[in-house]
């Protein structure tokens, strides 16, 4: 079991009420809260995203990843169980695996040669007994020293659906429990026990805090204003049939939309994304079919506080993977991914369709910049703050998208977890 030592992290920010509708900039510019937000969200009592079973299908396959700003090592080891462990020798402290995919028998730290099982137990100590010269034995280590005290650090680990999380406590609730019925039902609804096949990678840094992109994806407000592909073919905008739902900590969310006509309506005209002009020279773009799985609606999207996104936009569905570093950027890593019984042609209208989305995607593209123009305000205005009171100033789901109800839901939790009571 992984345990930490939180150290002194001064209360700096200052709210105007006991509401979350008004959140101050300083939620994303100090370094002590995000040093805060490390130990109390992805270090202790929080399950991670770290990846899908897909990406190792075979013994000894190892993705290396991160969990909050600690690199960690997803692994099926040599009797076909999924671990992860900590990217950290024992010994010295080395990051000892530098690629990113790959299969191996055993680690070995390149700086001395210590080795490792795929479970992360030590099994091979360089002249752990010394070296014999001149009929005597020079150096080795002390007579108590015991390899089995001294393995990686091996992480709490739940799958579910082909789905890997990971938690650095040991301590943590199940999965289930931390997901809450409500978004497991949406869970389960993607992840439904179809084998997954993996089709591709995207990643990118962005100049902005980890949380705006959680943000980003539990606010129905942006995507019909922001976004001229959803606005103007009808994927995601507000005269679409929609509803919101949270977990009962209001830590996780699900945005539900059911697309509409596209072209123009009443409540779109005058939005100045909406381009009635705008054509596709190529209309296999919109060659969307309809799956028995999704039930109804034909995109839902999943906030996983707080490290990961589930995307299904029709027919392409993928993983959103938050990666912070620092305070004011984070690296996000996009896992395209289908089903292992989709047809050929299914199989190449989820990567069409993938063109949407990720760093260069017709939709997110926008997503990046916006962000990065939002921490740029933030840091040069740290003592104001934003206003999140579309729909009203309190937390609760809805049948509607005019709302930012998930983002005042969101920072509700994160002020419970946050703030020191007295």
């Amino acid at each position: 079991m992984n345990t930490t030592t939180e150290g002194t992290f001064p209360d700096r920010i200052r709210w105007e009420s006991d509401g979350t509708s008004r959140i101050p900039f300083m939620a994303y510019t100090d370094p002590a809260q995000h040093r805060k937000e490390l130990e109390r969200f992805f270090y202790t009592r929080h399950w991670n995203y770290v990846g899908l079973e897909a990406e190792v299908p075979n013994n000894g396959d190892f993705k290396r990843t991160v969990i909050g700003e600690r690199s960690v090592i997803l692994v099926r080891d040599a009797e076909g169980e999924i671990r992860v462990v900590e990217n950290v020798c024992a010994h010295r402290g080395m990051q000892f695996c530098r690629e990113r995919h790959g299969n191996k028998k055993e680690f070995v730290c390149p700086y001395h040669q210590w080795s490792y099982t795929l479970k992360g137990d030590l099994q091979g100590v360089p002249f752990r007994r010394g070296v014999k010269q001149d009929g005597k034995v020079n150096g080795g280590m002390p007579a108590d020293f015991k390899t089995t005290d001294h393995g990686l650090n091996q992480l709490k680990v739940a799958t579910r659906g082909g789905v890997v999380f990971a938690s650095f406590d040991h301590e943590v609730e199940s999965l289930e429990d931390f997901l809450g019925p409500v978004i497991l039902g949406y869970f389960d609804r993607l992840f439904n026990g179809r084998k997954l096949t993996i089709l591709g990678y995207n990643r990118q840094r962005i100049p902005g805090n980890w949380k705006l992109m959680q943000e980003n994806i539990k606010d129905p407000y942006h995507p019909g204003l922001l976004h001229t592909w959803f606005v103007t073919f009808g994927l995601w905008r507000a005269d679409n049939k929609s509803e919101l739902k949270m977990d009962a900590h209001h830590r996780h969310a699900a945005m539900i939309s059911t697309r509409g006509q596209s072209g123009k309506a009443d409540q779109v005209t005058q939005v100045s994304s909406f381009k009635e002009s705008m054509q596709l020279h190529d209309p296999r773009f919109l060659d969307i079919v309809p799956e028995p799985w999704w039930g109804g609606p034909t995109a839902v999207m999943t906030t996983l506080f707080p490290s990961v996104i589930l995307q299904q936009q029709v027919n392409s569905v993928s993983t959103r993977h938050i990666q912070p570093d620092g305070h004011g950027a984070f690296d996000f890593v996009w896992t395209h991914f289908g089903f292992e019984d989709d047809t050929p042609e299914m199989t190449q209208r989820r990567l069409r369709q993938a063109n949407l989305f990720g760093p260069a995607g017709f939709v997110s593209a926008d997503d990046g910049e916006v962000i990065e123009f939002s921490q740029q305000g933030f840091e040069q205005k740290p003592h104001h703050r934003t206003l999140a009171e579309l729909g009203g100033r309190e937390v609760g789901d809805t049948d509607h998208m005019v709302t930012e109800t998930l983002i005042r839901g969101m920072y509700k939790y994160w002020r419970e977890v946050m703030e020191d009571k007295a």
